[in-house]
C-alpha cells in the first residue's frame, strides 16, 4: 500500500465508525450522508482488503483486523489533531471554561470540595460540571463529551490516559451509642448490622442481590476470606447518605477513610479501624486522548494533583 494514494479522512471515517458501530450513527457524528459513509466503508474495505465491520445479532461489530487498527489509527488522529491545533495560551485567571467532570459523591465530597477551594481563589470564573457515574459512558469520555472521570474503577479502555489521584485505606463509622463502640472486635462487629456503600465504573446501576457476596466489593470479599459474612441491612450509592444514617441509626458504615474522616469533629461520630485487613483502594482520573494536550485540561490535571499531594 502507498501511503501516498490513501485518503486521511478515510482513517477518520474508520475511527468514528469503530467508535460508534453504526454507520447511521457515524455519519451523523461527521455530518455527513449516510450513502457517503456506506461508500466511505466500502473504500476502507477495499483498501485494508478486510470487511473490518460486520453485521452480526449484535448489531456491526468489528473484526479482528479492525480491533487491531483501532487503537493504532487513534493515536495517529490524536497525535495529528494535537499537532495542528493552533498555540494557545490557558490563563485560568481569566478564563470561563465548564469542565464537565464525572465522579462519585465520595470524590466529590472529598477532592472536589478542596478542589473547589482552589478555583474559587485562582480560577474564579471556571465552572465545574459534576456528572454522576450513571449519566454518563466510557464514549462520552473518550469523544471529550467529558472532560474527566474521578472515580474508582475496576477496568478502563486501552485507549484512556489514566492517573492515580491517591490510595485510601477504610474506616468503621458509627453512632457513640451504638454497643461495638464500647466494645470492638471482629466477632462484634459481625453481629452488628450494616451500611454498603459502593459505586464504580460508568453507566446505570443494577439493583443488588445480598447473597452475591463476591459482587459486594472490597470489604465483603476480605470478609469471605475470612469465612465471615456481615449483615447488610441497608445498600446505598451515596457516601453522604452511608455517614448521616450511620450518625442516626444504630448501623455500622465501612467506607474509605477520606469519606469517614467527614465526620472527624462531630461528637456524635465514633470512627474506628476495621478488625480486619482490607487492601486500600485507589481514586483514578481517567480522561481521553484527544484533550490529553489541551492546555486547560493540563492545568486542570496539574491542579488536582496539587490538591490530592496536599489531602495526603
Amino acid at each position: 500500500m502507498n501511503i501516498a494514494k490513501v485518503d486521511l479522512n478515510l482513517l477518520v471515517y474508520l475511527d468514528v465508525l469503530l467508535r460508534e458501530g453504526s454507520v447511521t450513527r457515524a455519519a451523523n457524528q461527521l455530518s455527513i450522508t449516510q450513502p457517503a459513509m456506506s461508500n466511505g466503508l466500502k473504500r476502507l474495505r477495499d483498501l485494508f482488503k478486510d470487511p473490518l465491520l460486520v453485521r452480526t445479532s449484535d448489531g456491526m461489530t468489528p473484526t479482528k483486523r479492525a480491533l487491531e487498527l483501532q487503537p493504532v489509527i487513534r493515536d495517529v488522529l490524536s497525535k495529528l489533531e494535537s499537532s495542528i491545533q493552533p498555540e494557545t495560551d490557558f490563563n485560568p485567571a481569566t478564563s470561563t471554561r465548564t469542565f464537565r467532570i464525572m465522579t462519585s459523591d465520595y470524590a466529590e465530597s472529598t477532592l472536589l470540595l478542596e478542589l473547589l477551594g482552589k478555583l474559587a481563589q485562582d480560577a474564579p470564573n471556571i465552572t465545574l460540571d459534576l456528572i454522576t457515574p450513571s449519566d454518563v459512558t466510557f464514549h462520552d469520555v473518550e469523544q471529550g463529551k467529558v472532560d474527566m472521570a474521578i472515580n474508582r474503577f475496576d477496568e478502563l479502555p486501552l485507549s484512556f490516559h489514566q492517573k492515580v489521584i491517591w490510595y485510601d485505606s477504610f474506616a468503621c463509622v458509627m453512632n457513640k451509642h451504638h454497643p461495638l463502640a464500647a466494645k470492638y472486635d471482629l466477632t462484634t462487629y459481625i453481629e452488628s448490622k450494616h451500611i454498603w456503600v459502593s459505586k464504580t465504573g460508568f453507566g446505570v446501576g443494577v439493583g443488588i442481590d445480598p447473597n452475591e457476596v463476591q459482587k459486594l466489593g472490597w470489604v465483603d470479599a476480605e470478609l469471605t476470606k475470612l469465612g465471615k459474612q456481615r449483615d447488610i441491612r441497608v445498600f446505598t450509592r451515596h457516601y453522604h447518605a452511608a455517614l448521616q444514617i450511620a450518625k442516626r441509626q444504630s448501623l455500622i458504615a465501612t467506607l474509605p477513610s477520606k469519606a469517614a474522616k467527614i465526620f472527624t469533629d462531630d461528637p456524635d461520630i465514633v470512627l474506628r479501624e476495621p478488625p480486619f485487613d482490607i487492601p486500600p483502594i485507589a481514586l483514578k482520573m481517567a480522561w481521553s486522548a484527544l484533550l490529553h494536550h489541551d492546555a486547560g485540561h493540563i492545568w486542570l490535571r496539574r491542579l488536582i494533583g496539587d490538591v490530592a499531594a496536599e489531602m495526603q
